[in-house]
């Protein structure tokens, strides 16, 4: 899908035509709408223009002759094992001079605040600012996805006494696994902007340098969170392992104290089935010695009972 967006005074607003200042906004572009950039546009490269549809493409910054390219990877919603959870995706920004395009796989939540005049001094006619804004977007919204995490952590944690499933253990690595991708690419990107900052084909000015330090500063702040979340989170996996294991212990004490009674009338019962004279065995030639048997083979297993419950082992 191919957007155009073109700012007119105080309003961005959406046009039909590529032309100078224009915004080209491209989600999960097809070869033919790569055509026609390629086209109004002479110098691009439409690998360039294709590098963000590849998921395995990695953060960096490029210069050609006609344009800039930079690439930053950005959180995005997904579905993993019927678990709603987080991935990262790759985010091509292109600089030409008279435009900015931005490739993605996605309609990525960085974006869409920019055409819907969410954010403020906006200008696709101000195009080092844009992207400088684009990357600080990117850094705030990878603090929310895991102050998101964080949350579903929380919440894990308080059901963790209650936790039967092999669904909660999936959930655990799901968030594992989406801090893993978070600190990864947020490395990356620190990388990139670390280049941007030292760069002299994109030399923010006043006004840009000061979003620029920002973006840099939430970035590592971040990473710190990633970093943080992903110790906390092996405490996690490490209290449930003690609670299986404690639940498992109780479980086999139980069993085997269950184990111990049953023993009891098993081997009275057993003596009482040899191939012995009656004359040698208590109670057998006693009127109802059966019941007599079974009444005090009962007393003793519930003497037992008794006293295993009070050492807590059952």
């Amino acid at each position: 899908m191919i957007e155009l967006y073109l700012t007119d005074g105080p309003e961005t607003r959406v046009v039909q035509e590529i032309k100078d200042w224009t915004w080209i906004k491209l989600t999960a572009p097809t070869d033919k709408e790569v055509q026609r950039v390629a086209a109004a546009l002479p110098g691009l490269d439409k690998d360039d223009l294709m590098a963000a549809n590849d998921p395995e493409e990695k953060t960096r910054l490029v210069h050609e002759d006609a344009y800039s390219l930079i690439l930053v990877d950005v959180p995005a919603r997904e579905i993993r094992h019927d678990i709603e959870t987080y991935h990262t995706i790759p985010l091509g920004i292109i600089l030409m001079p008279r435009n900015v395009i931005t490739v993605c796989a996605e309609d990525t939540q960085v974006l869409t605040p920019f055409h819907a005049g969410r954010v403020r001094g906006f200008s696709t006619r101000m195009r080092i600012s844009f992207i400088y804004q684009i990357l600080l977007r990117t850094s705030l919204l990878y603090q929310q996805a895991l102050t998101v995490v964080d949350r579903k952590r929380t919440e894990f944690e308080g059901r963790i006494q209650s936790m039967t499933d092999e669904r909660d253990l999936l959930r655990l690595h799901e968030l594992e696994s989406t801090l893993v991708y978070f600190a990864t690419s947020l490395r990356g990107n620190g990388g990139v902007l670390t280049r941007l900052a030292h760069s002299e084909r994109l030399k923010p000015g006043p006004e840009d340098e000061e979003i620029l330090e920002d973006a840099i500063v939430e970035n590592q702040q971040a990473v710190e969170m990633a970093q943080i979340y992903q110790d906390i989170i092996d405490g996690t996996r490490d209290l449930m392992s003690s609670v299986m294991d404690s639940r498992l212990n109780n479980v086999m004490q139980r069993l085997t104290s269950i184990t111990l009674i049953l023993s009891i009338p098993t081997i009275i019962s057993g003596l009482y089935g040899m191939n012995v004279d009656l004359n040698w065995m208590p109670l057998a030639l006693t009127p109802h010695g059966f019941g007599i048997i079974c009444a005090l083979t009962s007393v003793v297993c519930v003497i037992l009972a008794i006293w295993l419950v009070r050492r807590g082992w059952m």
